[in-house]
């Protein structure tokens, strides 16, 4: 392979793929639905480029890039995982990721990692909505993108009606490249190139190439005329179209370059189809990405500031650049310990270099939540190439390149690398908040001593996941994606950490507050030898607007409770108020005014003066109305315009107030509304279920509310 690269052996038993330039690297991440065939494709891509020397199966648990635990039970993936290959002199970083919703976290992680992303879609089950949203993402910041079509071989297979709906999901542009050619039994047999018009025949067990047939050409003329439009409409010579029109043969050369500049540009989307388990496509597929995808010198980098947020001048993607890297995901193994995988953008990372290390904390409901602020050094460890669960060793990682360090202790998913002497800071990309609470609590006193220091572990590893305090309601609150990532969270807890936990009901914050006026008597008196307690204090407590507060007013007369214990009856009741008066929520929104009381010379104090405003509450409450106060969050909900009847109409079933609707692009609406907190503890599912995956929300507290007399009566009496 000369000075390009190098590479020997198989999964995990030789050398690295190791380039020494930038236009040697192309990133390229797969996504799509779940059980579209992510993982599969690319353990044929693998054998096709001789990495590995057959492939794994998922049903078994074998692939190179699902060795996790939780993806052999799930048998899906659920991690974000790096398989670098070369082909042709070009390495190429598969980043194969998640493509079931509740783990959007390492799909936004590898769309950040890579310069062009492979869509995979079944020819059976089609686009889904989320692959939808997610093909606008890209087109928003113009990554390059192709189609690979798979599945081709089951029932009901139709890659005439895949494309029909890729074009209609996806838009202009999007164009096969090739067709399938079946064989009588279904399979497919090879395939025919639109361009070029060669077949390239796979019937044999191996590739050969020849010439199409009459019975070929004619068939898929169509194809092939909209495939030149398509390519020569992009094409940078303004002459080509006036040559087809005139009838000219046009160059196949000339055409595939052209094709693939647009590519590169990401203004145009070809189609291939493929057969993975029969290898049909992959020589096909490793051209595409290593001739058409961008390199990192061709993709835009992000914007980077000083840690203090003054913007910088823009990147370039030069081994010989300031250092700027990314640790797009963290893992920590058993057996090497914390790994960051990391892509460079500017500069060279090498073992041992001192680098320094910027972040920002995450936020989540207006509170910051996950790990502070970041700007400490460190040094890097040693670096690798990942291929599954190998870890081959590398002596550096130019710009463009992606790698793992180990050890790196204080750098976490989303921080960034840069030199001791200029530190920086890369944007952060957009990462959805979790919205799916989970109490749970320690199953003994062992693992209670334990379970701290795994879910900071655990959080560092995944920006999606939250860890709350409530300090309200006392329980440990995980707020995950959805049931599948509480399920992969709590066995990584067991069994990477040895950590037993049990789920809990989840409590919510309500409020107690008084629904009419009343009155109370505290009594605090003891004698039991020397000085004794004694306090007597009368109030009388009303309630206050929502959101008003609290307010004590003294009115005591003739002195009845010295001077010096006023601030003590407050205090006690401000104590009670903090415990409740009926069902040990916090009481809110009263007026309580000090009227009258009783003290001794000797054994009043300041302590039983604030028993006996504490009782004096709870007296008064014990003979007046006391309601229940339930949070409210505003709900912003987008959805594609034909389920917002179902939403509207969901979210009034959940005792909700819809304020609106609007419009917004690519044919949704957002609805505006405000929920129960109560009512939505699961949204975060039964919207997917709803929507059938094309919504998305965001909440925000409002205020709270009277919760209903008949609701409510259940708190009270349970």
């Amino acid at each position: 392979m000369g000075s390009a690269a190098s590479q020997s052996g198989a999964a995990g038993g030789g050398a690295a793929p190791v380039a020494e330039r930038p236009e040697q690297v192309r990133n390229v991440v797969l996504v799509g639905h779940s059980g579209a065939g992510k993982t599969t494709l690319v353990e044929a891509v693998l054998v096709a480029a001789g990495t590995i020397p057959r492939p794994g199966r998922v049903e078994d648990g074998s692939t190179v890039t699902d060795f996790d635990e939780a993806e052999a039970r799930q048998q899906r993936t659920v991690s974000l995982a790096l398989a670098p290959l070369l082909h042709d002199g070009i390495k190429v970083n598969l980043l194969d990721a998640p493509g079931y919703a509740d783990f959007v976290g390492d799909l936004r992680a590898g769309l950040r990692a890579a310069d062009a992303a492979l869509f995979v879609v079944s020819a059976v089950d089609g686009v889904d909505a989320a692959t939808s949203l997610l093909w606008e993402e890209c087109a928003a910041v113009g990554m390059p993108r192709a189609v690979v079509v798979t599945k081709l071989d089951k029932e009901r297979a139709d890659f005439d009606e895949s494309v029909a709906v890729c074009q209609r999901v996806f838009g202009d542009g999007v164009l096969p490249a090739y067709v399938p050619l079946l064989a009588d039994d279904g399979s497919v047999a090879g395939l025919y190139a639109l361009l070029s018009q060669r077949i390239a025949d796979y019937s044999s067990g191996s590739r050969e190439e020849h010439p199409a047939e009459p019975e070929h050409i004619e068939g898929t003329a169509d194809a092939r005329a909209a495939l030149l439009e398509g390519i020569i409409a992009e094409s940078e010579d303004e002459t080509l179209m006036d040559r087809y029109l005139g009838g000219e043969e046009l160059d196949v050369k000339t055409l595939v370059e052209d094709l693939e500049k647009a590519v590169a540009r990401g203004s145009f989307y070809p189609v291939l189809p493929v057969s993975a388990l029969d290898g049909v496509g992959m020589v096909e597929l490793l051209e595409l990405m290593t001739q058409a995808f961008p390199s990192p010198l061709e993709h835009p980098l992000p914007a980077v500031t000083t840690p203090g947020g003054d913007p910088q001048p823009p990147l370039t993607c030069s081994p010989d650049g300031p250092l700027v890297a990314e640790v797009v995901k963290t893992t920590t193994d058993p057996y090497v310990g914390r790994l960051s995988l990391v892509r460079v953008f500017s500069g060279t990372l090498r073992p041992d270099l001192p680098v320094h290390v910027s972040g920002h904390a995450a936020s989540f409901f207006g509170e910051t939540a996950g790990h502070p602020d970041h700007d400490v050094d460190e040094r890097i460890g040693a670096l690798s190439s990942p291929l599954g669960k190998a870890q081959r060793p590398v002596q550096a990682c130019i710009a463009g390149d992606i790698c793992a360090v180990a050890k790196l202790t204080r750098a976490e998913t989303g921080d960034t690398l840069s030199a001791k002497e200029q530190p920086l800071l890369v944007e952060p990309w957009t990462m959805p908040e979790p919205l799916l609470p989970v109490a749970i609590r320690a199953r003994s006193r062992s693992d209670e001593d334990k379970l701290g220091v795994a879910l900071g572990r655990l959080v560092a590893e995944d920006p999606t996941l939250r860890l709350v305090q409530d300090a309200e309601t006392g329980q440990l609150v995980l707020w995950c994606m959805g049931e599948a990532h509480v399920d992969v969270v709590l066995s990584r807890l067991q069994g990477r950490y040895g950590v037993g936990v049990e789920t809990e009901p989840l409590r919510v914050s309500l409020r107690e507050t008084f629904a009419g006026p009343a009155k109370g008597h505290g009594r605090h008196v003891k004698q039991s030898g020397g000085h004794g307690q004694f306090a007597i204090c009368d109030v009388e407590v009303e309630p206050l607007p929502t959101g008003a507060g609290f307010e004590f007013v003294d009115k005591v007369v003739g002195g009845a409770v010295p001077r010096q214990f006023i601030a003590s009856v407050e205090k006690g009741v401000r104590a009670q108020m903090a415990k409740g008066v009926a069902a040990g929520y916090p009481v809110v929104d009263i007026r309580v005014t000090l009227v009258d009381g009783k003290a001794h010379s000797v054994d009043s104090s300041d302590m039983a003066f604030q028993m006996a405003g504490g009782l004096a509450l709870r007296d008064a409450a014990s003979g007046a109305a006391v309601s229940l106060l339930e949070p409210v969050d505003e709900l912003l909900v987008m959805v594609s315009d034909e389920y917002v009847g179902a939403v509207m109409s969901d979210l009034s079933g959940r005792r909700g107030k819809v304020l609106g609707t609007e419009p917004a692009p690519g044919g949704r609406t957002l609805v505006r509304a405000e929920v129960p907190e109560p009512e939505i503890t699961r949204y975060a599912i039964e919207l997917r279920s709803l929507s059938h995956g094309s919504g998305t929300f965001t909440r925000s507290y409002a205020r709270h509310e009277p919760m209903p007399s008949h609701l409510a009566a259940k708190v009270l009496g349970s």
